[in-house]
């Protein structure tokens, strides 16, 4: 089945690069609030390489590299490095590139587990450590009918509508709503009462001099937008127009 395709509608003034707005539905939605949910090591090994996370880097790569003498026989510091979101990534469709770990379908258990079956534990995290002989569980095994696997009729969900949803299962919010993201990732309800009320509040003049797009979002712009996030307010504008630095207001009239 291809990966889920997320699409987005930007309404936006061309002169100043600026979004006012974008409808989305709810696999976007899910997809922002998700990002609340990720542990700060997960979002230091996604930006590290970016330099974006200041010396929260350094202290990662600084844990990655202690050797494990050093660590508390009951510890694991995969733990740190590789602690999960509370949320199950499967459940959204737009997924970060380091979330194949939360949807993969290996396990892992200890190599003395192969020898006895009164110690069978498992893990879905590489060298997690054993709480019966505390060896690494590094034997990798499949796991079958896991709740990542792709549900029953999905091979024509490959693309998503915007303001649709794949069922309302699921997620945090409900599909049957399309929603407005505002460029600063604020989140509302989209009504015509709204987006009229949001339109005076920049003093759009022209609305014919506004225009639409439709952009489909992979890996690389979850990506983007986690980043822009954590260095900007104006994250829809940076990373689908291009309008890098200080939030930029329309110019508004007299």
């Amino acid at each position: 089945m291809a990966a889920s395709q997320v699409k987005l509608k930007l309404l936006f003034d061309p002169k100043s690069k600026k979004v006012l707005f974008a409808e989305a539905g709810k696999d976007f939605v899910d997809f922002l609030f998700y990002l609340l949910s990720l542990p700060v090591s997960t979002v230091v090994r996604l930006l590290k390489d970016e330099g974006e996370v200041g010396c929260l880097s350094d202290l990662y790569n600084s844990l990655e590299n202690l050797n494990d003498t050093y660590i508390q026989p009951t510890q694991n510091k995969t733990d740190l490095l590789y602690h999960k979101s509370s949320l199950c990534g499967s459940e959204f469709p737009l997924l970060l590139s380091d979330n194949d770990q939360y949807s993969t379908r290996n396990v892992y258990m200890c190599p003395s587990s192969n020898n006895s079956y009164n110690t069978r534990h498992v893990s879905d995290v590489p060298n997690y450590m054993c709480p019966h002989c505390n060896e690494k569980m590094n034997v990798k095994i499949s796991l079958v009918n896991s709740s990542s696997s792709a549900p029953p009729n999905s091979s024509d969900t490959s693309s998503t509508s915007i303001g649709k949803s794949t069922g309302d299962d699921g997620g945090f919010v409900k599909g049957v709503v399309t929603y407005m993201v505002m460029d600063n990732l604020e989140v509302k309800p989209l009504s015509t009462i709204s987006s009229i009320t949001l339109l005076n509040s920049f003093n759009v003049q022209n609305v014919g001099s506004l225009e639409e797009k439709v952009v489909a979002l992979d890996v690389d712009e979850g990506l983007k937008l986690l980043k822009a996030s954590l260095e900007c307010k104006n994250v829809l504008s940076t990373v689908f127009l291009g309008n890098i630095g200080v939030d930029i207001e329309l110019v508004k009239a007299a």
